[in-house]
């Protein structure tokens, strides 16, 4: 378990290993120990799609395994689950665990729009406090073999930790032809809303 914390303040317990999300709120001044859960996303998406489940939806309820499983471990403690579903004409795409796998994400997205199913929720003793979803939409560019082994180059092994192998806060910009909605959102947290909701919760002043 990682993070930091501010004496006389209440810290919010991050239920995710995602560096991303931590720098998030680490930039944004948010006390937070990171603990994350365990949950097989796999089998869980996988149930959420066999009912038939909206992204959206399956997202929000990703997040709050993700809290509850974590809040177990932490009484009393405020505890934040996020899941980023990328939603692309109805199928689901997940984090690349190859180069290979990367690659032909990439070139499927290619030159089609798709939308980040971006979930956050709040919860202390198992009992959610707040939730939220941000769904911003993104077209990537008209992308050959050639350009994605370039990108992927470039980039390195970080694109393995990214849904749909693109960062737009690195390299993956160059591959982004629209973007309409929140950009933190795109990065992983619906983060204004979330720091709204964390004031209300007394973790920022």
């Amino acid at each position: 378990m990682t993070g930091t914390a501010n004496s006389g303040a209440e810290v919010l317990v991050l239920a995710s290993g995602s560096a991303t999300r931590a720098s998030l709120l680490r930039r944004a001044g948010v006390p937070f120990l990171q603990d994350p859960a365990t949950v097989d996303e796999a089998a869980a998406k996988a149930r959420l799609k066999a009912k038939g489940a909206e992204a959206g939806l399956a997202a929000l309820e990703l997040a709050r395994l993700k809290a509850r499983e974590v809040s177990a471990r932490h009484p009393g403690a405020l505890v934040l689950g996020a899941d980023q579903l990328l939603d692309c004409e109805g199928a689901w795409l997940d984090k690349p665990a190859t180069r290979e796998r990367a690659k032909a994400q990439l070139l499927h997205l290619s030159a089609r729009s798709h939308r980040l199913e971006t979930a956050a929720m709040l919860v202390r003793d198992g009992a959610e406090r707040w939730s939220h979803l941000e769904r911003p939409e993104l077209r990537l560019r008209r992308l050959t073999p050639e350009l994605v082994d370039a990108y992927l180059d470039a980039a390195g092994a970080d694109v393995l930790h990214s849904v749909g192998a693109y960062q737009i806060e690195a390299h993956g910009a160059q591959l982004v032809e629209q973007l309409t909605g929140d950009v933190f959102a795109v990065l992983g947290l619906p983060l204004l809303p979330l720091l709204a909701a964390l004031r209300r919760e007394g973790v920022l002043p």
